[in-house]
């Protein structure tokens, strides 16, 4: 039986891909799994190189379909019954993921685990917060300027989203929201899945105490203007679906910085 599927959606990140992939097999997890990547119309041979590992599936999506549809392709061409949504910028140390299928197993009613992540000079990433909204959404970004996100990262809590860097969830739950929301191309629908699967009343973890790397912003950094733009749709998406009040307030306010 496959314990945990890696689902890795990749554009344009070869480099980044390739590392992923080796970290993945020079030390593989213990548990069970199989490694599935899903390749956005890379036009710099990724899903080639990604070959290159016999037990990786690789699946061309025929066009950039955004992180969120890509994912829900990987999901349902998998069979492990957790799956792991992995970046293809992260790093993966040896054992990291079988603490982090530990750290979910401990605790049934927790549906989503997520570990510290750290960029590759060691320092923490704010990868966990509360739920979206006009306040929080400062608030997050207050918090990720404090520099303090070295001990805030340091102790294990339940927040309302993990990011989707690298986010474990059982494949029940995962199925129960119906995957991730493809409304959104890319950024925000990791937070939107926990808020789903969190009106089940499961809940998210963070743990520090699994490290995964993450280099971040390699696929954002080939396309920055057409990335910005994703994140606009993304963030317009997701005040509509979650406070429709303040919608029409963030699009006069995009327009108004000339995004509109």
């Amino acid at each position: 039986m496959t314990i945990v599927s890696i689902i890795i959606v990749s554009f344009n990140a070869r480099a980044d891909l390739e590392r992923c992939l080796e970290s993945l097999h020079v030390s593989p997890p213990a548990t069970p799994h199989d490694i599935v990547v899903v390749d956005n119309a890379s036009t710099d041979g990724s899903a080639a190189a990604a070959r290159r590992w016999p037990d990786a599936t690789v699946i061309e999506a025929g066009s950039n379909v955004g992180f969120a549809r890509a994912n829900n392709i990987g999901i349902r061409s998998s069979r492990g019954t957790n799956l792991l949504l992995l970046n293809s910028d992260t790093i993966v140390p040896p054992g990291a993921i079988d603490r982090l299928l530990a750290e979910l197993e401990r605790e049934p009613d927790v549906a989503v685990a997520g570990p510290r992540l750290v960029d590759g000079s060691g320092r923490a990433e704010l990868s966990f917060g509360r739920m979206i909204g006009p306040f929080n959404e400062l608030r997050q970004k207050r918090r990720a300027r404090s520099g303090g996100v070295d001990g805030l990262t340091k102790r294990r809590q339940y927040p309302d989203w993990v990011s989707g860097a690298c986010l474990l969830v059982r494949r029940a739950d995962a199925e129960a929201v119906g995957g991730l929301d493809e409304r959104y191309f890319m950024y925000a629908e990791d937070v939107d899945f926990c808020a789903a699967i969190r009106a089940r009343d499961r809940r998210i973890l963070f743990t520090p105490d699994v490290e995964v790397v993450h280099l971040r912003g390699r696929s954002a950094a080939s396309a920055p203007e057409a990335t910005r733009a994703a994140y606009r749709r993304s963030q317009l998406a997701f005040y509509e679906k979650h406070h429709p009040a303040w919608a029409p307030v963030l699009r006069l306010y995009l327009r108004l910085r000339g995004h509109g």
